[in-house]
């Protein structure tokens, strides 16, 4: 959206004070999201003056534009997520005649395969990294996930767009591409392709070598039981693809991963893992689970627990169980009480939160790469490539860098989810 504003002439401003137009991208995901979303809008309504406009646009206006409305009166348009890309016309529409009520803008219309207007499917995240999206949409049957009445089913990008965004990016100085999607894994199913994932990141990798300008590429939100042995090899083989892999498990209890409708196969997690950490020497995973999904019992978190101290997987989100109406899982309620949910999380992350520094601290008088995105107090901030943007760690260099630059660092100090360290002599 920010892009197609910018081509109409529009300019980013730091102030919402000074913006004439104000967007916000909201969440529905789950009730907390929805409530910050709501705050949000509500403070910006409250402070709008003569001649601002307000649109609510993203997931939570998607499912429910008209409790947006309701809840917040200050809104003047809401634009859902299946026809982002209308953003100028919207907001064109509001600025040269007032709406008494919100202009909506909400058609079923799947979001890819629509009129893309030669706009990139990618977001900057600074200077030198950008999140590329491949898909959108989910067709897995995930009991506790609002993603399909959002976005709808899997509905995958032409891989020769996708490269065509690659390229462009890579020559405006993007150094690492995030690929994402709701299941990277399933990239390609609907267009009759077998493990696309892997003839995606083949494409990339032949079609935009380092040489080009692209130095990491980084595969978020895979699925259990989908990651192939081919992709393994390539990941295993081709330096550019980071030797990362974020992989949301939810559960380790078979139990609760069938009422949860995932995959119930905690062998194949075992298999996979150990056959990845053998052909990726150093690989870094990343994963997610619930906790007081309905039905957890002690005995269940207990295995989670255990699961999480054997497995020792570098980074972990945590998320309380959160009921969603018109889910699967809805007729299910919420019968876990909320203080068991916070006892669980709290020792799940405590537990966490030592093995994660073990790791750490494993890495201290060792060499990293570390990509340059800003200075804070006096220090460098740079990800590594167990560092995936905005959710996991920092790495503080002491010393002197541009922006965008891979340095060389040696680690010098370890904490909890953040390294220190300074550049490497050669």
């Amino acid at each position: 959206m920010a892009q197609l504003l910018e081509r109409d002439g529009y300019r980013a401003v730091r102030s919402a004070r000074k913006a004439d137009v104000l967007i916000v991208n909201t969440c529905g995901f789950i009730g907390p999201a929805r409530e910050e979303s709501y705050s949000v809008l509500r403070s910006l309504a409250e402070a709008k003056r003569p001649g601002q406009i307000l649109i609510a646009a993203g997931c939570l206006t998607q499912r429910y534009g008209e409790e947006v409305a309701r809840r917040v009166p200050g809104v003047d348009g809401i634009l859902g997520t299946r026809r982002w890309m209308d953003i100028v016309d919207v907001a064109r529409s509001l600025r040269q005649s007032p709406h008494p009520q919100p202009l909506y803008h909400l058609p079923e219309t799947p979001t890819i395969g629509a009129d893309e207007r030669g706009t990139l499917r990618a977001a900057r995240g600074s200077e030198a990294s950008a999140y590329l999206k491949i898909a959108d949409g989910c067709r897995r049957p995930c009991a506790f996930c609002a993603i399909p009445l959002i976005k709808g089913t899997l509905v995958s990008r032409p891989l020769e767009s996708i490269l065509a965004d690659a390229r462009a990016l890579t020559r405006s100085g993007v150094r690492e591409l995030n690929l994402i999607a709701q299941d990277t894994t399933d990239y390609g199913h609907d267009l009759g392709m077998k493990d696309g994932l892997t003839t995606l990141l083949e494409r990339l990798t032949d079609e935009i070598p380092p040489e080009a300008g692209l130095d990491w590429i980084r595969i978020l939100y895979a699925y259990p039981g989908y990651v192939t042995d081919q992709l393994i090899e390539l990941m295993a083989s081709r330096p550019q693809i980071l030797p990362y892999l974020d992989i949301p498990l939810q559960h380790a209890h078979p139990a609760t991963l069938r009422r949860m409708q995932r995959p119930a196969n905690v062998d194949w997690v075992y298999k996979t893992i150990a056959k990845m950490r053998a052909a990726l020497p150093g690989l870094a995973i990343r994963t997610t689970f619930i906790v007081g999904y309905p039905g957890e019992t002690e005995a269940e978190f207990q295995a989670l627990l255990d699961f999480v101290e054997e497995m020792r997987f570098d980074r972990v989100g945590t998320f309380l169980f959160s009921y969603e109406e018109g889910t699967p899982s809805a007729p299910l309620g919420d019968p876990v009480p909320a203080e068991v949910k916070e006892e669980r999380y709290r020792r799940l992350m405590e537990l966490q939160q030592g093995i994660s520094l073990q790791i750490n601290q494993s890495l201290v008088g060792k060499r990293l790469d570390v990509l340059i995105e800003g200075r804070d107090r006096g220090f460098l901030l740079g990800r590594s490539y167990r560092d995936a943007p905005e959710i996991d760690g920092w790495v503080f260099v002491e010393g002197q860098a541009e922006v965008g630059e891979i340095l060389p660092v040696q680690i010098t100090g370890a904490m909890a989810y953040d390294l220190s360290g300074v550049p490497a002599r050669s």
